[in-house]
């Protein structure tokens, strides 16, 4: 039986990638950071046998030792802030490093199958192309470029990395999934940045939306195409955008005011100017601001195509978030 070992596996999307796993017949290894986190898993999948792994990114102790045995390495763990540090490198650091230490503890193992998971940030700010352009696969976002933000550079150069890495070690297959903005059923109340946005919206947090859209998808798209890349040929040595649509922020609150009229979310579009003011002070308007005036839209076409499905479409994704948020905040 084939035996995935899966990186930050309680987070959003692992999660989803290990209820996938288990259904499909994988014998799986998860590692996690504390017993915390291990007990939300088990108490996610009580009659499953899963092994566990205590595993740090930004620490070299166990990782060799973690995957031996394994098949697939799945390696989905990265930090993942809502709004950028001070510091680049607080999040550069880790998810490069956190990556060369899988790839490295991979190669040790005898692993010859590798499932990243990247995302739409690693994609969309190429600055080789018009900002007005659409992107797709072919496009890197440029990690040193004045307008991308720490966590775009994160995954950007973590993604690198394992390119460059089985570059050098060719008898690896790696497969990357590259998701937007991802929504979606949380599978427990520990959802972590992910959902934060909906949530924010939800409350009115913001009185008003960014004048830009967002490269979407469902966290459980994301997950069977994870799932479905170990064994899939036509899979191996591509990047696939996991993208449903590409909808604008007022939108998305529209959306959630029409699914309750309770709600508050912000469908009127914030001036340009109060942004970038509000760029000076706030590290989330800051970010906003280094995206302004470009067109952030991936295609996901390649991946309905390889894989053979259709996206779940960001209206439903975004109205399944928010009935998982109000449940359980009830």
């Amino acid at each position: 039986m084939t035996k995935v070992f899966v990186t930050g596996a309680s987070g959003f999307i692992a999660k989803h990638i290990l209820r996938e796993l288990l259904a499909k017949g994988y014998d799986v290894r998860a590692s996690v950071r504390s017993d915390k986190r291990k007990a939300e898993i088990e108490a996610l999948f009580p009659d499953a046998t899963l092994e566990f792994a205590y595993l740090d990114l930004n620490k070299d102790d166990g990782w060799a030792e973690a995957m031996a045995g394994c098949d697939v390495l799945m390696h989905t763990a990265s930090p993942f802030p809502l709004g950028d540090p001070k510091d680049p490198m607080e999040l550069i650091r880790p998810a490069v490093d956190g990556t060369n230490r899988a790839m490295n503890a991979a190669k040790a193992a005898g692993i010859k199958r590798v499932i990243l998971t990247s995302s739409n940030a690693a994609i969309y700010k190429d600055a080789s192309k018009p900002k007005e352009a659409p992107s797709d696969e072919t496009n890197w976002t440029t990690a040193n470029a004045p307008f991308v933000g720490a966590y775009e550079a994160s995954k950007t150069l973590a993604e690198n990395a394992a390119w460059d890495f089985v570059g050098a070690n060719p008898e690896i297959s790696l497969t990357t999934i590259n998701p937007g903005a991802v929504f979606g059923p949380p599978m427990d109340k520990n959802y972590g940045t992910s959902l934060e946005l909906i949530e924010r919206m939800m409350k009115g947090a913001d009185p008003m939306a960014p004048p830009m859209s967002m490269p979407s998808v469902d966290v459980r798209d994301v997950a069977v195409m994870h799932v479905a890349a170990i064994e899939l040929d036509a899979a191996k040595g591509e990047r696939f955008a996991a993208t449903a649509d590409t909808v604008p922020f007022a939108e998305m609150g529209q959306i959630l005011n029409n699914w309750d009229s309770s709600m508050k979310a912000p469908t009127k579009i914030a001036p340009t100017w109060l942004l970038r003011v509000a760029g000076l002070f706030n590290a989330e308007a800051k970010q906003v601001v280094q995206s302004l005036g470009r067109n952030l839209a991936v295609s996901g076409k390649k991946a309905e195509a390889t894989f053979g499905f259709t996206f779940i479409p960001v209206k439903d994704s975004v109205i399944a978030s928010a009935e998982a948020i109000k449940g359980y905040q009830s």
